[in-house]
């Protein structure tokens, strides 16, 4: 059922955000050690902790000069931010819904970026034909999660790396990891960032409600609320008592 609700959602935010006020929709991360916050332009402030989340992903590996996928790349704003910078060669951003993809050919115009339609366990792009891919809370919508480590595997070229990170409940990791494995695929490096996303929802939350409430009909807010994570709704709730653990992968090809 996940993948069919991420749809309804992503159609929801279309019809009640035509403009990209809502281009992030992960749920952002803090550092928990007082590291000094990237430098932002003035007009991508309002969504900075949503791009500190894929700021910590791509940092993970160096992208500038790199062929990037991103797989399930949603409103596009992080597509948008790792390329204007981090410079990588080129930045092709897919995901499943033809009507993200119009909003996002409509609304970003930056060098290098392009997007298209696409499944993620059937990525319409040639082997071996990037360096680094991308997945930011999208594979555990996925209907088969194999499906889609083999696509990255066979995309990527040798030695390339697949930079995921994700919400997984606890039962859930053995077979994530079995999965991976089964691939061919290698896991380099694994954190629990939970805390982290924990950090980022306390200091959101009051943005991201008051985005809401100025976006959507007021029979709907709760449901927003739930589903953007704000203090005290089941999901943020889901973080801090355990349900879930929000990990940061690195994957070899």
């Amino acid at each position: 059922m996940r993948r069919p609700m991420w749809r309804i959602w992503h159609n929801f935010m279309i019809r009640f955000d035509d403009e990209v006020s809502a281009n992030f929709m992960n749920y952002g991360y803090q550092s928990l050690n007082g590291h000094v916050p990237i430098e932002l332009h003035e007009e991508d402030e309002p969504n900075r902790y949503g791009i500190q989340l894929y700021d910590h992903v791509i940092s993970k590996s160096k992208a500038e000069g790199k062929d990037v996928v991103e797989v399930g790349s949603g409103r596009g704003g992080g597509a948008s931010f790792i390329t204007r910078y981090h410079k990588p060669s080129k930045y092709v951003a897919v995901d499943i819904s033809d009507k993200i993809i119009k909003f996002c050919n409509t609304h970003y115009d930056v060098q290098g970026l392009k997007f298209v339609q696409g499944k993620a366990e059937d990525l319409p792009l040639e082997d071996n034909s990037f360096d680094i891919a991308v997945n930011v809370e999208s594979s555990r919508c996925y209907t088969s999660k194999q499906a889609f480590f083999n696509e990255v595997k066979r995309v990527l070229r040798p030695g390339g790396k697949l930079l995921l990170a994700d919400m997984i409940e606890p039962h859930e990791m053995p077979g994530y990891k079995k999965d991976i494995d089964a691939c061919g695929l290698r896991i380099e490096e694994e954190t629990d960032i939970t805390q982290n996303i924990v950090k980022a929802l306390d200091h959101d939350t009051e943005r991201r409600k008051e985005l809401i409430d100025k976006k959507v009909p007021g029979f709907l807010r709760t449901n927003f609320y739930q589903f953007a994570g704000t203090k005290g709704s089941e999901r943020y709730e889901a973080f801090t008592n355990g349900k879930f653990r929000y990990m940061s992968f690195v994957i070899s090809s």
